[in-house]
């Protein structure tokens, strides 16, 4: 039986692929958010492999970004420093796309997409392809 980090691995991974096919289909809010998601997802999987735990019943935002940040980027030195502007920026992506008026573009989109490659692979090697 999978643990609850491989679980959110797998969730990762399927939004990561949710995120590469709406991009190809030219749906650039829709890939964005599935971009952030993919991300968040990933960064709760690392934080339960180190034994993390959220504070109260649900992983929210700020304290995944707060503490994949300040502990498996800065204080364990985990993942690379690269990534500690990943999840603040994706999201910022996602709040466009699901809240602004405008639209994500279709440069921002393939940015935020490839950033999401790239967590997702620094968190789970070995298992996403980049289309």
């Amino acid at each position: 039986m999978a643990d609850a980090a491989d679980l959110y691995l797998e969730k990762a991974r399927l939004s990561l692929a949710g995120a590469q096919s709406e991009l190809e289909q030219r749906r650039f809010d829709n890939a964005a958010n599935r971009a952030y998601y993919a991300c968040s997802q990933a960064a709760v999987a690392a934080l339960m492999k180190e034994g993390v735990r959220p504070k109260g019943a649900v992983w929210e935002h700020a304290f995944v970004q707060t503490c994949f940040v300040g502990d498996l980027v800065n204080r364990r030195k985990r993942y690379p420093p690269d990534l500690r502007d990943t999840l603040n920026a994706t999201m910022q992506q996602r709040h466009k796309a699901d809240y602004q008026y405008d639209h994500v573009t279709a440069e921002q989109a393939m940015r935020t997409v490839r950033r999401a490659v790239r967590f997702v692979q620094a968190v789970d090697p070995g298992e996403v392809t980049s289309r």
